[in-house]
């Protein structure tokens, strides 16, 4: 399911024990930020440090220079030691050329005012979280269990990924790819982002069948009347956190897209680089032209026929087999959810009798389909 509220962002709220996350703080663009100084800035420190210079060489120390009165003595120290015109020619060079170094190191010399800002949000570098222990990757994935019994595949996979990842000691957790392939409506992306919100990482949800051309995962280069960064970078800049979760939803459907020169753009070979650790160390955004660390994000792409999803992308995930739901699993949704949205019990207990009989070709969201309708009935305004 794509998100219960319709949402495709959606930001942690109710992890569990939020408070025993452990974070840390790394920089993931190749670029350097110089403090925010004009060459006129660099002159005037340039100016100052010469005069100190000088006046510590006659015998002055500062501290009897700062106490003398702006007056005839003051002012002959100042013209003695200060820049004089030859000075100040050989300053303005020097600052001029010190910018140009700091341009040129900075690795942003080729992007305009308005990118420049944007990656100014990675200034101070982004956090990366992790679990503080094992313990936790145990409730997390108890939690999950008991809310989606019939996904315990892939929690089992996500526990003990969660598991090793803080046993190693790894500065940020991260999941290998997994590719969750079952019929639609039975809460694969659900279970992708209610992971996310209780290891309390941000998400993301991509739909491929709406969006298959690589864009919308690396970005497109400058030209192009939509250029922008991947949505994944856009999460990061927006979050500053390193290590969020993305869900391709309905990856089977991706297809080819081409340009009319024959050029490829399909979101399959936009996100094979960002699925390998070591490419994904150095990937470079096309938008920006700017090299990401982006090892550290979780992949999660869902599909309903799995034989029709390309097999690079196959080839890099954990498959997991998501047999459709049984009356079973609805009954235990449909009691979850309706207690959520606070339906009565007994239109909870009808509404389950009904599933425990009819659930051949009922999903979750005809399930949620059921519940607005309770729900709206038990909640209509009484008549006079």
């Amino acid at each position: 399911m794509k998100n219960f509220n319709g949402a495709h962002t959606e930001r942690p709220n109710d992890g569990l024990g939020a408070d025993r996350l452990r974070t840390s703080t790394v920089q993931i663009a190749n670029v350097k930020f110089f403090p925010k100084q004009t060459a006129q800035d660099i002159e005037a420190r340039l100016s100052k440090t010469l005069a100190q210079l000088r006046r510590r060489g006659l015998g002055i120390d500062e501290a009897s220079f700062s106490s003398l009165e702006m007056g005839e003595e003051w002012a002959d120290i100042r013209d003695q030691t200060g820049p004089n015109r030859m000075d100040r020619e050989k300053i303005v060079r020097r600052a001029l050329r010190l910018v140009q170094l700091r341009e040129l190191a900075s690795g942003l010399s080729h992007l305009g005012h308005e990118d420049r800002k944007r990656l100014s949000s990675l200034q101070d570098g982004v956090t990366l979280t992790q679990l503080r222990n094992e313990h936790h990757a145990d409730e997390i994935a108890a939690r999950l269990h008991e809310e989606m019994p019939w996904m315990s595949r892939a929690t089992e996979i996500a526990w003990n990924a969660m598991r090793e990842s803080v046993r190693e000691g790894k500065p940020a957790l991260s999941l290998p790819p997994i590719l969750l392939d079952g019929p639609p409506g039975i809460g694969k992306s659900h279970w992708s982002r209610r992971l996310a919100t209780l290891v309390g990482t941000p998400s993301e949800l991509v739909d491929a069948a709406s969006e298959p051309a690589g864009f919308s995962v690396a970005g497109s280069q400058r030209g192009w009347s939509t250029a922008n960064p991947g949505r994944p970078l856009e999460l990061i800049l927006r979050e500053r956190v390193g290590n969020p979760l993305i869900v391709i939803d309905e990856v089977d459907k991706v297809g080819d897209v081409r340009s009319e020169k024959g050029l490829s753009f399909a979101l399959s070979n936009a996100l094979l680089p960002l699925l390998e650790p070591l490419s994904a160390r150095t990937w470079s955004c096309p938008y920006f032209r700017v090299r990401f660390d982006m090892r550290w994000i979780t992949w999660v792409l869902t599909s309903n026929n799995r034989r029709n999803v390309p097999a690079p992308l196959l080839s890099r995930c954990r498959v997991v087999d998501v047999a459709p739901l049984t009356g079973v699993h609805l009954v235990h949704f449909a009691r979850r959810e309706g207690a959520r949205r606070g339906l009565s019990d007994g239109a909870i207990e009808a509404l389950s009798e009904v599933l425990a009989r009819t659930h051949q070709n009922m999903d979750l969201r005809a399930v949620i389909k059921l519940i607005d309708s309770l729900f709206a009935r038990e909640n209509l305004p009484p008549l006079h």
